[in-house]
């Protein structure tokens, strides 16, 4: 089984400029059902001969009743686009774009509060299931394989390492999901533990988790009490200096709190298998899966 994307995802992309189109075709080469694209100016054409161009979202869901969408288009517009594919209807929205000010994204949050949506993103790299080749998003589909590891991060990068380190150690994934390292975001850890855990095939957990905010605690608060599935986690940003932001808008200490030793305490304390480096996470997950 998965989570979230699968066999029955009917894929939307909004947002074709650059790297838009580059990852557009990455996802179809990989396998993805893309029913759809949106981008101003392209309506009647195809993309790479395949995938039909829509001038707005609600005609291209009302022509090819997509259910998902992921979002390219630039940062002063990605509001624009999520409040868009909600009103169509679309039912999981990925927000891949960088740098969406956080005061819009706490307007969306606002906004689909009570809607049958959900969102993930902004700044996030999106999510992938193996078994049905379905990529949403960026992780890239040659480095994962069919298997029972559940995979949830807030790094991109770190989303592919531990990947790596399962596969190389003989661990395929259920589905991965980068939840992303913006201060605001749609979907947090405990939404994707409360999945994996209800997940029959998924057997055990990765959780990365990195510096800034409080999130990582409030995971562990829900492991401890729900989660009977073993959990592997590394958090990043061990080193890092007070106040100084390390790569993503999240990622500042401003307070004890948010210090990655803080967030191993609380992640220890809960029974997850806490590791001090992700080149021990596939080693770590061997030792618990014996």
């Amino acid at each position: 089984m998965s989570i979230l994307v699968d066999e029955n995802t009917r894929l939307l992309i909004q947002g074709l400029g650059r790297d838009g189109s580059f990852q557009a075709s990455k996802t179809l080469e990989y396998g993805t059902n893309v029913v759809a694209a949106v981008h101003p100016g392209r309506e009647g054409t195809t993309f790479e001969n395949k995938v039909p161009y829509f001038s707005s979202v609600e005609k291209a869901v009302q022509k090819t009743s997509a259910n998902t969408g992921v979002i390219f288009v630039p940062a002063p517009f990605a509001m624009d686009a999520i409040i868009e594919q909600v009103d169509a209807g679309i039912h999981l929205i990925v927000c891949i774009t960088e740098g969406v000010p956080v005061l819009d994204m706490i307007k969306i949050m606002s906004y689909i509060e009570n809607k049958p949506v959900r969102l993930i993103g902004s700044n996030c790299p999106g999510l992938l299931t193996p078994s049905t080749k379905t990529k949403v998003g960026i992780i890239p589909g040659n480095i994962v394989k069919p298997g029972n590891i559940g995979v949830v991060s807030r790094s991109g990068t770190l989303t592919y390492e531990a990947i790596a380190q399962l596969v190389q150690n003989g661990f395929g994934q259920s589905t991965c999901v980068g939840i992303g390292g913006d201060p605001v975001h749609g979907t947090t850890f405990t939404d994707v533990l409360q999945m994996f855990e209800s997940d029959n095939e998924t057997e055990a957990i990765v959780l990365i988790g990195e510096i800034g905010g409080t999130r990582e605690q409030l995971a562990a608060e829900y492991i401890k009490k729900h989660v009977t599935k073993p959990v592997v986690s590394y958090i990043a940003g061990q080193t890092a200096p007070p106040g100084k932001r390390m790569g993503h808008a999240g990622a500042i200490i401003t307070g004890k709190a948010a210090l990655a030793s803080e967030k191993n305490t609380a992640l220890s304390n809960a029974g997850v298998h806490v590791v001090e480096s992700p080149s021990d996470i596939g080693l770590r997950m061997k030792e618990v899966m014996r």
